[in-house]
Protein backbone atom coordinates (compact mmCIF):
# COMPACT_ATOMS: atom_id res chain seq x y z
CA UNK A 1 0.00 0.00 0.00
CA UNK A 2 2.66 2.51 1.04
CA UNK A 3 4.87 1.57 -1.90
CA UNK A 4 2.16 2.60 -4.35
CA UNK A 5 1.57 6.05 -2.87
CA UNK A 6 5.27 6.64 -2.18
CA UNK A 7 6.11 6.49 -5.87
CA UNK A 8 3.01 8.39 -6.98
CA UNK A 9 4.74 11.83 -7.09
CA UNK A 10 7.28 10.44 -9.59
CA UNK A 11 4.61 8.79 -11.72
CA UNK A 12 2.54 11.96 -11.50
CA UNK A 13 5.49 14.06 -12.71
CA UNK A 14 5.90 11.80 -15.74
CA UNK A 15 2.17 11.83 -16.46
CA UNK A 16 1.92 15.61 -16.24
CA UNK A 17 5.11 16.14 -18.32
CA UNK A 18 3.89 13.83 -21.10
CA UNK A 19 0.38 15.29 -21.05
CA UNK A 20 1.57 18.90 -21.07
CA UNK A 21 3.98 18.19 -23.93
CA UNK A 22 1.17 16.53 -25.87
CA UNK A 23 -1.21 19.39 -25.13
CA UNK A 24 1.29 22.00 -26.33
CA UNK A 25 1.90 20.11 -29.57
CA UNK A 26 -1.84 19.64 -30.13
CA UNK A 27 -2.32 23.40 -30.47
CA UNK A 28 -0.43 23.30 -33.77
CA UNK A 29 -2.26 22.38 -36.98
CA UNK A 30 0.80 20.60 -38.42
CA UNK A 31 0.13 16.90 -39.03
CA UNK A 32 3.48 15.67 -37.70
CA UNK A 33 2.94 17.61 -34.47
CA UNK A 34 -0.57 16.18 -34.21
CA UNK A 35 0.79 12.64 -34.34
CA UNK A 36 3.41 13.48 -31.71
CA UNK A 37 0.75 15.08 -29.52
CA UNK A 38 -1.37 11.92 -29.67
CA UNK A 39 1.62 9.68 -28.94
CA UNK A 40 2.82 11.70 -25.94
CA UNK A 41 -0.66 12.09 -24.48
CA UNK A 42 -1.34 8.37 -24.96
CA UNK A 43 1.87 7.59 -23.05
CA UNK A 44 0.64 9.84 -20.24
CA UNK A 45 -2.65 7.93 -20.13
CA UNK A 46 -0.80 4.59 -20.12
CA UNK A 47 1.49 5.74 -17.28
CA UNK A 48 -1.50 6.83 -15.19
CA UNK A 49 -3.41 3.63 -15.94
CA UNK A 50 -0.35 1.57 -15.03
CA UNK A 51 -0.12 3.26 -11.64
CA UNK A 52 -3.82 2.62 -10.96
CA UNK A 53 -3.35 -1.05 -11.92
CA UNK A 54 -0.27 -1.34 -9.71
CA UNK A 55 -2.10 0.25 -6.79
CA UNK A 56 -4.97 -2.20 -7.30
CA UNK A 57 -2.53 -5.12 -7.07
CA UNK A 58 -0.72 -3.61 -4.08
CA UNK A 59 -3.90 -2.93 -2.12
CA UNK A 60 -5.44 -6.24 -3.16
CA UNK A 61 -8.72 -4.42 -3.68
CA UNK A 62 -10.11 -1.90 -6.19
CA UNK A 63 -8.60 1.55 -5.50
CA UNK A 64 -12.02 3.18 -5.34
CA UNK A 65 -12.64 3.43 -1.63
CA UNK A 66 -11.39 6.93 -0.73
CA UNK A 67 -11.70 10.35 -2.32
CA UNK A 68 -7.98 10.20 -3.08
CA UNK A 69 -8.43 6.95 -4.95
CA UNK A 70 -11.41 8.20 -6.95
CA UNK A 71 -9.41 11.30 -7.88
CA UNK A 72 -6.87 8.98 -9.49
CA UNK A 73 -9.57 7.54 -11.72
CA UNK A 74 -10.97 10.98 -12.49
CA UNK A 75 -7.54 12.27 -13.54
CA UNK A 76 -7.04 9.18 -15.72
CA UNK A 77 -10.44 9.47 -17.38
CA UNK A 78 -10.03 13.23 -17.91
CA UNK A 79 -6.80 12.65 -19.83
CA UNK A 80 -8.44 9.83 -21.78
CA UNK A 81 -11.55 11.90 -22.59
CA UNK A 82 -9.43 14.86 -23.71
CA UNK A 83 -7.32 12.64 -25.95
CA UNK A 84 -10.39 10.98 -27.45
CA UNK A 85 -12.06 14.33 -28.12
CA UNK A 86 -8.91 15.64 -29.80
CA UNK A 87 -8.58 12.55 -32.01
CA UNK A 88 -12.28 12.48 -32.90
CA UNK A 89 -13.00 16.20 -33.49
CA UNK A 90 -9.49 17.67 -33.71
CA UNK A 91 -10.39 20.42 -31.30
CA UNK A 92 -6.92 21.81 -30.66
CA UNK A 93 -7.44 23.27 -27.19
CA UNK A 94 -9.24 20.37 -25.53
CA UNK A 95 -6.13 18.54 -24.33
CA UNK A 96 -4.82 21.74 -22.78
CA UNK A 97 -8.06 22.06 -20.81
CA UNK A 98 -8.30 18.40 -19.78
CA UNK A 99 -4.60 18.28 -18.84
CA UNK A 100 -4.96 21.40 -16.71
CA UNK A 101 -7.96 19.99 -14.83
CA UNK A 102 -6.36 16.54 -14.42
CA UNK A 103 -3.19 18.20 -13.10
CA UNK A 104 -5.19 20.01 -10.42
CA UNK A 105 -6.57 16.70 -9.13
CA UNK A 106 -3.14 15.06 -9.37
CA UNK A 107 -1.61 17.84 -7.25
CA UNK A 108 -4.40 17.46 -4.69
CA UNK A 109 -3.62 13.75 -4.52
CA UNK A 110 0.08 14.40 -3.94
CA UNK A 111 -0.82 16.74 -1.07
CA UNK A 112 -3.64 14.54 0.31
CA UNK A 113 -3.39 10.92 -0.86
CA UNK A 114 -5.91 9.79 1.79
CA UNK A 115 -4.29 6.41 2.37
CA UNK A 116 -6.48 3.70 3.86
CA UNK A 117 -5.75 0.09 4.71
CA UNK A 118 -6.40 -2.85 2.41
CA UNK A 119 -9.74 -3.86 3.89
CA UNK A 120 -13.16 -3.16 2.46
CA UNK A 121 -16.14 -2.87 4.79
CA UNK A 122 -19.03 -5.29 4.06
CA UNK A 123 -21.12 -2.69 2.20
CA UNK A 124 -18.33 -2.31 -0.38
CA UNK A 125 -17.80 -6.04 -0.86
CA UNK A 126 -20.27 -6.17 -3.71
CA UNK A 127 -20.09 -6.94 -7.39
CA UNK A 128 -21.68 -3.55 -8.05
CA UNK A 129 -18.85 -1.61 -6.36
CA UNK A 130 -16.36 -1.38 -9.22
CA UNK A 131 -18.81 -0.82 -12.13
CA UNK A 132 -20.82 1.74 -10.16
CA UNK A 133 -17.87 3.93 -9.14
CA UNK A 134 -15.86 3.47 -12.36
CA UNK A 135 -18.84 4.36 -14.58
CA UNK A 136 -19.51 7.45 -12.48
CA UNK A 137 -15.88 8.57 -12.70
CA UNK A 138 -15.91 8.14 -16.47
CA UNK A 139 -19.12 10.15 -16.76
CA UNK A 140 -17.62 12.88 -14.54
CA UNK A 141 -14.63 13.08 -16.89
CA UNK A 142 -16.79 13.40 -20.02
CA UNK A 143 -18.97 16.02 -18.36
CA UNK A 144 -15.87 17.82 -17.09
CA UNK A 145 -14.54 18.11 -20.66
CA UNK A 146 -17.97 19.31 -21.83
CA UNK A 147 -17.87 21.98 -19.12
CA UNK A 148 -14.42 23.18 -20.16
CA UNK A 149 -15.64 23.54 -23.75
CA UNK A 150 -18.79 25.30 -22.55
CA UNK A 151 -16.70 27.87 -20.64
CA UNK A 152 -14.61 28.43 -23.77
CA UNK A 153 -17.73 28.71 -25.95
CA UNK A 154 -19.25 31.47 -23.84
CA UNK A 155 -16.46 33.72 -25.10
CA UNK A 156 -15.77 32.09 -28.50
CA UNK A 157 -18.87 30.29 -29.83
CA UNK A 158 -18.13 27.80 -32.59
CA UNK A 159 -20.27 25.20 -34.37
CA UNK A 160 -17.52 22.57 -34.25
CA UNK A 161 -17.06 23.06 -30.51
CA UNK A 162 -20.83 22.87 -30.05
CA UNK A 163 -20.83 19.47 -31.75
CA UNK A 164 -18.11 18.25 -29.38
CA UNK A 165 -20.08 19.53 -26.38
CA UNK A 166 -23.16 17.64 -27.59
CA UNK A 167 -21.28 14.36 -27.97
CA UNK A 168 -19.60 14.69 -24.60
CA UNK A 169 -22.88 15.59 -22.91
CA UNK A 170 -24.76 12.67 -24.45
CA UNK A 171 -22.01 10.24 -23.49
CA UNK A 172 -21.61 11.75 -20.02
CA UNK A 173 -25.31 11.70 -19.15
CA UNK A 174 -25.63 8.15 -20.51
CA UNK A 175 -22.85 6.89 -18.24
CA UNK A 176 -24.16 9.00 -15.35
CA UNK A 177 -27.55 7.31 -15.76
CA UNK A 178 -25.90 3.88 -15.79
CA UNK A 179 -24.07 4.88 -12.60
CA UNK A 180 -27.36 5.79 -10.93
CA UNK A 181 -28.98 2.52 -12.03
CA UNK A 182 -26.09 0.34 -10.82
CA UNK A 183 -26.07 2.32 -7.56
CA UNK A 184 -29.77 1.63 -7.10
CA UNK A 185 -29.27 -2.09 -7.63
CA UNK A 186 -26.36 -2.04 -5.20
CA UNK A 187 -28.46 -0.17 -2.62
CA UNK A 188 -31.25 -2.73 -2.94
CA UNK A 189 -28.75 -5.54 -2.37
CA UNK A 190 -27.00 -3.83 0.57
CA UNK A 191 -29.80 -1.96 2.37
CA UNK A 192 -33.04 -3.31 0.96
CA UNK A 193 -34.17 -0.15 -0.90
CA UNK A 194 -33.34 1.19 -4.35
CA UNK A 195 -33.37 4.86 -3.31
CA UNK A 196 -33.35 6.61 0.06
CA UNK A 197 -33.06 10.30 -0.88
CA UNK A 198 -30.06 10.84 1.37
CA UNK A 199 -27.82 13.86 0.66
CA UNK A 200 -25.70 12.18 -2.02
CA UNK A 201 -28.67 10.69 -3.85
CA UNK A 202 -30.58 13.97 -3.74
CA UNK A 203 -27.62 15.82 -5.29
CA UNK A 204 -27.21 13.05 -7.87
CA UNK A 205 -30.84 13.49 -8.89
CA UNK A 206 -30.43 17.27 -9.07
CA UNK A 207 -27.27 16.93 -11.17
CA UNK A 208 -28.95 14.46 -13.52
CA UNK A 209 -31.90 16.81 -13.93
CA UNK A 210 -29.67 19.78 -14.77
CA UNK A 211 -27.80 17.83 -17.44
CA UNK A 212 -31.09 16.62 -18.92
CA UNK A 213 -32.18 20.26 -19.08
CA UNK A 214 -28.92 21.15 -20.84
CA UNK A 215 -29.36 18.54 -23.58
CA UNK A 216 -32.97 19.59 -24.17
CA UNK A 217 -32.40 23.35 -24.40
CA UNK A 218 -32.99 24.36 -28.05
CA UNK A 219 -30.73 26.23 -30.41
CA UNK A 220 -27.12 26.26 -31.52
CA UNK A 221 -24.45 28.37 -29.86
CA UNK A 222 -26.81 28.98 -26.95
CA UNK A 223 -25.02 30.80 -24.13
CA UNK A 224 -27.84 30.01 -21.69
CA UNK A 225 -27.23 26.32 -22.39
CA UNK A 226 -23.53 26.74 -21.70
CA UNK A 227 -24.45 28.37 -18.40
CA UNK A 228 -26.64 25.41 -17.41
CA UNK A 229 -23.77 23.02 -18.23
CA UNK A 230 -21.44 25.00 -15.96
CA UNK A 231 -24.02 25.09 -13.13
CA UNK A 232 -24.59 21.35 -13.55
CA UNK A 233 -20.85 20.75 -13.17
CA UNK A 234 -20.86 22.57 -9.82
CA UNK A 235 -23.81 20.39 -8.77
CA UNK A 236 -21.76 17.38 -9.85
CA UNK A 237 -18.95 18.47 -7.51
CA UNK A 238 -21.46 18.61 -4.67
CA UNK A 239 -22.68 15.14 -5.63
CA UNK A 240 -19.13 13.78 -5.71
CA UNK A 241 -17.43 15.30 -2.67
CA UNK A 242 -19.23 18.45 -1.54
CA UNK A 243 -21.95 16.53 0.31
CA UNK A 244 -19.30 15.16 2.68
CA UNK A 245 -19.22 18.58 4.32
CA UNK A 246 -22.98 18.76 4.91
CA UNK A 247 -24.26 17.84 8.42
CA UNK A 248 -26.83 15.50 6.87
CA UNK A 249 -24.04 13.43 5.29
CA UNK A 250 -23.19 11.93 8.68
CA UNK A 251 -26.44 9.96 8.55
CA UNK A 252 -26.02 9.02 4.89
CA UNK A 253 -25.81 5.44 3.71
CA UNK A 254 -22.84 6.63 1.64
CA UNK A 255 -20.77 7.29 4.78
CA UNK A 256 -19.05 3.95 5.15
CA UNK A 257 -17.79 2.54 8.40
CA UNK A 258 -16.37 -0.82 9.27
CA UNK A 259 -19.77 -1.87 10.66
CA UNK A 260 -21.58 -1.43 7.37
Amino acid sequence: MELGWNIFPYIALAVVALSVAGALLSISSAEHKRKSAIALSALGVVAMASFVAMLWLTLERPPLRTMGETRLWYSLFLLLAGLFTYIRWRYRWIMSFSTMLATVFIIINIARPEIHDETLMPALQSGWFVPHVAVYMFSYALLGCATLLAVWSIFRPDDKTDDAIDRLLYGGIAFFTIGMLTGSLWAKEAWGAYWSWDAKEAWAAATWGLYLLAIHLPGRLNRARYGVIIIAFFALQMCWWGVNYLPSSQMSEHTYTQNQ
